[in-house]
């Protein structure tokens, strides 16, 4: 199951150096509700290599802003601390999710 970010714990958990994957999501968002699924079975395959997680920007919406996301799906990517260059916009194929993690990772 994919990790539930919020305002006031994603800092900490990219704080942690771990490479971190957040998926910023709404329920209106129909792409967003058919990632859902890959974002969990994703999340499930590198536990413990990688925290993964969705930020509904309709609960939380200070973190998005700071981070300028503008459409949905998108899913932004962190490691020791920083925010890389990785990013994704829109519906992705769970390959090319695995693809971006495994390319996090090798940072």
């Amino acid at each position: 199951m994919a990790f539930q970010f919020t305002d006031a714990n994603v800092e900490e958990i990219i704080a942690s150096g771990k490479p971190v994957v957040i998926d910023f999501w709404a329920t209106w968002c129909g792409p967003c509700m058919s990632m859902a699924p890959v974002i969990d079975e994703v999340a499930a395959e590198f536990e413990g290599k990688a925290v993964i997680g969705k930020y509904n920007v309709e609960d939380e919406s200070d973190f998005a802003t700071e981070n300028r996301v503008m459409s949905l799906p998108t899913i932004l990517f962190f490691k020791d601390g920083k925010k890389t260059s990785l990013r994704l916009t829109g519906s992705q194929s769970k390959e090319n999710l695995i693809a971006k993690v495994n390319e996090l990772l090798a940072l």
